[in-house]
């Protein structure tokens, strides 16, 4: 028993100390495999920071800029000024290496420019050094080019891209759309594991699965598919009505997703199935919609999951990549993987086994009174860490900084629509939902200090209202997000209703409702909720607490700006081993290094425009570099008098230290 116990141990052991990566590359979005959003470095630290200076720059271009660099052999690789190039810099000086327009079969098969991926893009070497490779999403095709020169490589798939649409269980002939999301996915040792966008076809009832699929980096071949709504005989096929899988859809990883290297995890958190607020054609739990998933990345076999939402009816997706860490959990050391949520709750499970890290309680909620709809009974509520974000608007929480008006039209929605808390469901009379279903958190808001237990997280404090009309009865389905630029917190104008949807797609026996949903922002700009707008939260997962939570930047125009918070901020996380945690934000446009233990700001610069994509962190001869991308405009939601003056023009900002 002594030799087994020993045995046991040493294994455990070698298994944490293999488990450690260095932290100090960032040649993978969010920093690496495992999503972390975190370096070792420590040359930019508390001490220093305050002589963080601009090293070089690249312009992008204006819009709405999320992209986050990678980092790979003394070179960067980002977006360029043309949505469709991708450039290669030299990381220490700028200096462009080459560029190189993705294009892609179109409409007839005529091949033209392509995005790729909006957020990032995927490195990888061979073991022997000789093959380099960029491979990314774009135009509805994975494609692979050369990294050291940017040409195509033609051995892989047809002519250097494979249609990822290869492998769906429905038939999209005609269908322009294409499959991809915004997520880069993740590159295993010799697959890349990319996930699907549903294919929508009128108003979101009939959507394709947003299922997971896995290529040969080498060849572009498919090798393995998960199937994200389950087929007859697959784990999950009885939480949706019989032969669900033939018609209905999304349950997709829209956002991001992480990967054990060492143990071979995938962790998929995936989203809501469709239609996203009402759901008579999908009655059950709807696995594996709202759940994180553990899937063997070799093989694409499901591992474990836990459902976090069940039978969506808020679209509150799971949107950022899980988090790998470890922690001291009932005094051993457990590696735990760490899913935010929009709807302001964290949980935290055993990388292995999926069981929580605290007990998860399934409590009673509010019941659906639309016709035709069914509610799960009960949600999953984490004992343990305490909400981040808030999950109630009240008469009491309204926002003092608005107009008389406006106060009096939200205190008669408070005082008419359903408003009984978190998971109150989508109803005709129309329904408050806080947080609002972007978050809480989102993409790229969180990163953790791995080895400490921490992860700090950026949330957003904005209400919506849903109403659920029927077809003819103004207002439009999710898919045109009706009623998103409503001022005044009554909706907004209401849009033509859209036709019925073809009978072939539909089993008519039950309504399909439509829901235009607002972010309630007022005439002038604001939210109808008090401040802070953002906040960012320091969670100690050793113990279950919050360490500690400031609100996340400012919004000029409000006096008190220490309370406020910048308004609904994409800006990612980026945690260092020299103690610190930048974040960039919007409607005050600028990137700040907080301290990591207290939350004080401790360094801020002015940027041009908004930063709403993950910073990133590297070295070149021993030279600590931060690279941002600055492109982001106003902010995806400053309107009105809180938006500040027109911004400059986007580029990638790189900070360094001076030289010596």
């Amino acid at each position: 028993m002594r030799a087994l116990a020993f045995f046991l141990f040493l294994s455990a052991t070698l298994l944490t100390a293999a488990d450690e990566r260095a932290f100090n590359t960032w040649s993978e979005y969010l920093g690496g495999a495992d999503s972390s959003q975190y370096t070792s470095l420590k040359q930019v630290n508390k001490n220093t920071v305050k002589s963080l200076q601009v090293a070089w720059s690249y312009p992008a271009g204006m819009g709405n800029r999320t992209f986050n660099p990678i980092i790979a052999n003394g070179v960067m690789y980002v977006i360029g000024k043309n949505a469709s190039t991708i450039v290669a810099l030299d990381a220490a000086t700028g200096k462009e290496i080459w560029s190189h327009e993705v294009t892609a079969p179109g409409r007839g098969g005529v091949a033209g420019p392509a995005a790729p991926t909006a957020r990032g893009i995927n490195y990888w070497e061979s073991k022997d050094k000789s093959d380099h490779r960029l491979l990314f999403a774009a135009g509805g095709y994975l494609h692979a080019l050369d990294a050291k020169t940017g040409e195509v490589i033609k051995s892989f798939g047809d002519n250097g891209i494979t249609d990822l649409k290869t492998g769906l269980d429905r038939d999209l002939t005609g269908v322009a759309r294409t499959v991809q999301s915004g997520n880069p996915g993740r590159i295993f040792e010799n697959i890349i594991i990319m996930s699907l966008i549903p294919v929508n076809v009128r108003d979101d009832y009939n959507a394709t699965p947003g299922d997971i699929h896995a290529y040969d980096v080498r060849t572009g071949k498919l090798a393995w598919v998960f199937h994200s709504v389950p087929h007859p005989g697959e784990f999950g096929y009885d939480t949706w009505p019989p032969d669900a899988w033939k018609t209905e859809g999304g349950v997709h990883n829209w956002n991001e997703m992480t990967v054990d290297e060492k143990r071979g995890i995938a962790y998929i958190p995936f989203g809501t199935a469709r239609y996203d607020f009402y759901g008579a054609n999908r009655k059950g739990d709807d696995l594996f919609g709202n759940s994180l998933v553990a899937l063997d990345a070799r093989t694409g076999k499901r591992l474990w999951h836990q459902q976090l939402v069940h039978h969506d009816l808020w679209d509150y997706d799971l949107p950022t990549a899980p988090k790998l860490l470890t922690v001291k959990h009932n005094g051993k050391s457990v590696d735990v993987v760490a899913q935010p949520t929009k709807f302001g709750f964290l949980y935290a499970f055993d990388r292995v086994t999926g069981e929580p890290l605290w007990p998860i309680e399934e409590r009673t909620v509010p019941q659906s009174d639309v016709p035709g709809e069914y509610s799960s009974p009960t949600q999953p509520f984490p004992t343990k860490p305490p909400a981040f974000a808030r999950q109630s608007f009240t008469e009491k929480d309204i926002n003092p900084y608005l107009s008389a008006e406006d106060k009096e039209k939200i205190l008669n929605i408070l005082r008419t629509y359903r408003n009984e808390g978190l998971f109150t469901p989508p109803s005709l009379r129309g329904t408050i939902e806080m947080p609002g279903n972007n978050g809480g958190a989102n993409w790229g808001s969180s990163g953790v200090d791995p080895g400490k237990g921490l992860i700090f997280i950026v949330s957003k404090e904005l209400p919506m209202t849903i109403k659920l009309n029927p077809p003819g009865q103004g207002g439009r389905g999710r898919g045109g997000r009706g009623g998103r630029g409503g001022r005044g917190g009554n909706g907004g104008p209401q849009a033509p209703a859209p036709a019925p949807p073809p009978a072939a797609f539909f089993d008519d026996s039950f309504t399909h409702y439509n829901a235009p949903y607002d972010f309630m922002i007022q005439s002038d700009g604001l939210s109808p909720i008090n401040p802070p707008w953002s906040q960012l939260t320091a969670i100690d997962l050793n113990n279950g607490t919050i360490k500690w939570q400031v609100p996340d930047g400012t919004v000029p125009s409000i006096p008190d700006q220490a309370l406020t918070g910048s308004f609904f901020p994409r800006g990612g996380v980026l945690v260092t081993g020299g103690g610190l945690v930048f974040v960039a934000t919007s409607t005050d446009r600028k990137l700040r290094a907080y301290d990591e233990e207290t939350g004080k700001v401790i360094w801020e610069m002015n940027l041009p425009a908004a930063s709403e994509g993950v910073p990133a962190a590297y070295e070149i001869g021993g030279r600590e570099y931060i690279a941002v991308c600055v492109a982001g405009g106003n902010g995806l939601m400053a309107r009105g008098p809180i938006a500040p003056q027109a911004p400059g023009a986007g580029e990638y900002m790189v900070f360094a230290l001076p030289r010596k």
